[in-house]
């Protein structure tokens, strides 16, 4: 009997270049088949809150609230290390006007809007919005500070911006540990089985990949439109490493300081569901 599950993930160039092979049948999966649906991360962090969606790209901020209903998969993930979000603003402005400046952010349940509260160590006066509108309003003026992710790091100073915080650095700095950004997640009501054999899947879809780059590259372009392919292959370099394979010890001990810290700040809802689906 057919299985079909709904699949969410990323526009971003790491997760159409994770999920080309699952996406495209290359990877034989058996009975099981999938609903795929594309959009920005932040939106899928917002939809999770009904959760309608079996299996999604999510923000390790936005997993930690959603502990109850959904369970992160080993394989998929987003962590690194030189990969976190950054600090930017105008050329000549003060890192000490960040408390009471406007900050972009893009979204309220993403992990670069987590870092920055841990960081600030306060409520900063937070505005959120997509991240590619992020760069044009602070270049603007119209906000002081944005918190950037994805390929604004590679191309923030065509805005004519400059990196006042590398949050990914200062995490490293902190905890010596890499920097969970995102994971994927699977409803906690499917069956053992099944997660299993998704989890597997998706390892094999970033192999294929990785043993056939080229025939990803329509895929992800189609998806990356305003992106140069530079950049479009620094970002795949950067976000999709050997943590995505298989997040691993460290990864397990990055994402569970990142989660006692944000609880200890009362950012995050205390919970003692494990970690993982399965």
């Amino acid at each position: 009997m057919n299985k079909s599950l709904s699949l969410a993930y990323s526009t971003c160039p790491n997760d159409t270049y994770i999920f080309y092979a699952l996406a495209h049948g290359k990877i034989n999966l058996g009975d099981l088949s999938f609903n795929i649906m594309l959009n920005d991360v932040e939106h899928l962090n917002q939809a999770a809150k009904k959760g309608i969606i079996d299996i999604s790209k999510f923000s390790f901020a936005a997993i930690g609230h959603l502990m109850e209903t959904y369970g992160l998969l080993r394989s998929g993930a987003a962590l690194g290390r030189g990969c976190g979000p950054l600090i930017v603003a105008r050329k000549g402005t003060d890192i000490n006007d960040l408390k009471s400046g406007k900050v972009a952010v893009p979204g309220l349940l993403t992990t670069a809007s987590l870092l920055l509260r841990l960081f600030t160590d306060n409520t900063p006066n937070i505005f959120p919005m997509p991240f590619d509108k992020i760069m044009p309003v602070v270049s603007s003026g119209e906000f002081d500070f944005g918190v950037i992710i994805h390929e604004g790091r590679f191309t923030y100073q065509n805005y004519n911006l400059e990196c006042l915080v590398d949050l990914g650095q200062w995490w490293e700095s902190e905890t010596t540990l890499p920097i969970p950004l995102g994971g994927i997640a699977m409803r906690r009501d499917i069956s053992q089985e099944i997660i299993r054999k998704v989890e597997s899947g998706i390892r094999k879809s970033i192999e294929f990949a990785h043993l056939n780059p080229s025939q990803t590259d329509d895929y992800v372009k189609s998806h990356a439109q305003e992106l140069s392919d530079d950049v479009v292959h620094q970002h795949i370099d950067l976000y999709v490493n050997e943590f995505s394979l298989n997040i691993g010890p460290d990864g397990e001990m990055a994402i569970q300081t990142l989660f006692d810290r944000a609880r200890e700040k009362g950012i995050l809802p205390k919970s003692d569901t494990p970690l993982f689906a399965c």
